[in-house]
């Protein structure tokens, strides 16, 4: 794994409520100070390998369920910018 990807990984791995919601708000994402928490906790220490198709998929699926199909298919597509 490059360097790059482990820099990503390892922020989304310690990603804050605050952190996710100056992302959605500078992304122009859908987002409440609620959901932001339980995205936050969600994804805080389970290093979820956004680089990997089903780990990704499986995450935004858990997203969708705390937040929207929308929601959801906008974080895949910020996602797939820093993968593709």
């Amino acid at each position: 794994m490059i360097l790059i990807q482990k820099i990503v990984l390892q922020r989304l791995n310690q990603i804050t409520a605050n952190d996710l919601l100056r992302y959605a708000k500078q992304y122009g994402v859908s987002l409440t100070s609620h959901q932001a928490a339980e995205v936050a906790k969600l994804m805080n220490g389970k290093n979820v390998n956004i680089f990997n198709d089903s780990e990704r998929n499986r995450l935004l699926k858990q997203v969708e369920a705390i937040t929207s199909k929308q929601t959801a298919q906008t974080v895949n597509d910020l996602f797939n910018q820093f993968t593709g």
